[in-house]
């Protein structure tokens, strides 16, 4: 890693809040509202996102509910690809697939339009954050349930100590700007 990306990875690193006791007692939650409210800083993380899948055919950026809505759409921007949403239950309009997975604090579910994926689309998935790889994995499990290949993984936060990226798919590039 060149001495320029690591101080920008240092800049935006030193930009995360950690908030104790979130969503429940014994989280620390990992805030980037502080890396949004700086352009210069909101700007070299979209470009730290995106550089490594420049130059690839990637047709759509998944971006997961809710913090993955914030790049997302300006990463599939700058990679001329689509962008599909991945949201909790019964916020989506039309027809939805769904897939539940684990949380480190619990069980959730997540949704896509069963229409928004062509068989053979090549897929970003996209989140803020990864912890124990569940959202990510059912996410997986939607695209490919829809005929989409998932050729790549991108984040911005990785808690490594929940191993999250060994539940997603091993073949797919996986990357994180920073580790916890």
């Amino acid at each position: 890693m060149s001495d320029f990306r690591s101080k920008i990875i240092e800049h935006i690193s030193d930009t995360i809040r950690d908030v104790p006791d979130f969503p429940k007692p014994g989280i620390i939650f990992k805030d980037i509202t502080p890396l949004l409210r700086d352009a210069q800083t909101l700007s070299m993380s979209r470009r730290l996102l995106v550089e490594p899948f420049a130059g690839q055919k990637i047709d759509l950026i998944v971006g997961l509910e809710s913090r993955g809505f914030l790049f997302g759409p300006a990463m599939a921007m700058q990679l001329n690809a689509g962008f599909v949403p991945i949201r909790k239950p019964n916020k989506l309009p039309a027809k939805t697939l769904s897939a539940s997975y684990q949380l480190e604090y619990g069980e959730d579910s997540v949704e896509i339009h069963t229409d928004s994926i062509i068989k053979g689309n090549r897929v970003l998935i996209h989140d803020d954050l990864i912890a124990t790889g569940g959202t990510a994995a059912a996410a997986t499990e939607l695209v490919e349930k829809l005929g989409g290949t998932v050729v790549g993984y991108s984040f911005i936060i990785e808690l490594e100590g929940l191993r999250g990226k060994n539940s997603l798919k091993k073949d797919a590039q996986y990357e994180a700007l920073l580790s916890f």
